[in-house]
Parts: C-alpha cells; sequence; structure tokens
C-alpha cells in the first residue's frame, strides 16, 4: 500500500466503529468484547436478540452487530428480521456454529450482511470487517 492510500484508510481509533456483541454464552460474550476492544472499537454486550432489539430502541445505534444465531428469547435470524423491520441499517454479521450452505442461505435471507464460524479469533473479526467495508489498519 502506497503511503498516500493508507494516509486515506482511517485507523479504528479514528473511524470510532461502534459494535454491539449478542449472545448469551458468557465466554463468548467475554471473547468478543475483548476482541473487539483490542482492535479499538467501542462495544457493548447483551444477551440474547430481543435485548439488541430493545437497545436499538432505546436509541443506540451501532456500526456492527456480532450476532449469535442460537440464543433464547428471540434468536439470530429473529432478531436481525426484527431489526431490518424497524429500519436499522447496521452491518450484522452471524457469529455461529452452524455453517453450512443451507444455514448461510436461511441467514442471508433474515438480512445478515455476513457470518462467520466460531471460534471467532482476531483474524477471524478482520475478516469480516474487511468484507463489510470497515477499513482497519493495525
Amino acid at each position: 500500500m502506497t503511503k498516500e492510500i493508507a494516509d486515506e484508510v482511517p485507523s479504528l481509533a479514528e473511524s470510532k466503529l461502534t459494535a454491539l456483541v449478542v449472545d448469551d454464552n458468557f465466554v463468548n460474550q467475554t471473547m468478543h468484547h475483548k476482541l473487539l476492544d483490542r482492535l479499538g472499537i467501542e462495544n457493548d454486550v447483551v444477551c440474547n436478540g430481543q435485548e439488541a432489539v430493545d437497545v436499538h430502541c432505546s436509541g443506540r445505534n451501532y456500526d456492527l452487530i456480532l450476532m449469535d444465531m442460537e440464543m433464547p428469547i428471540l434468536n439470530g435470524i429473529q432478531a436481525t428480521k426484527r431489526l431490518r423491520e424497524m429500519g436499522i441499517e447496521s452491518k450484522i454479521a452471524g457469529v455461529t456454529t452452524r455453517a453450512n450452505e443451507g444455514d448461510k442461505k436461511e441467514f442471508m435471507e433474515a438480512g445478515l450482511n455476513d457470518f462467520q464460524e466460531k471460534p471467532l479469533t482476531i483474524s477471524k473479526l478482520l475478516s469480516i470487517l474487511h468484507r463489510l467495508d470497515f477499513y482497519v489498519q493495525i
């Protein structure tokens, strides 16, 4: 990357990206939160899809939502559909253990922008960010 192009690509710290982690598993919540922190992305954590909808109803918006697909109360597909019906334009990436072609089709039809298999690692998170056009410089 030339210096001129590199100067045009904001670092995460300059871009002030925000993310919402939606997962019912405490270990996954903690891991995803720490990975986002490591990249300088401000983030909040909720325990299920209904809480994600509630957060958006309260007026808080995020650039990225990392959405677990299998949760109680409101699963990832249901929550994504509700958020899209509400007009939420945040990029939503499903983070799941289910990643076969049938699931992928169902996820994308629900309104996801991307999905990634668990466990989430820093390289997988960077891949999500890249695929969703969040340009990062580390």
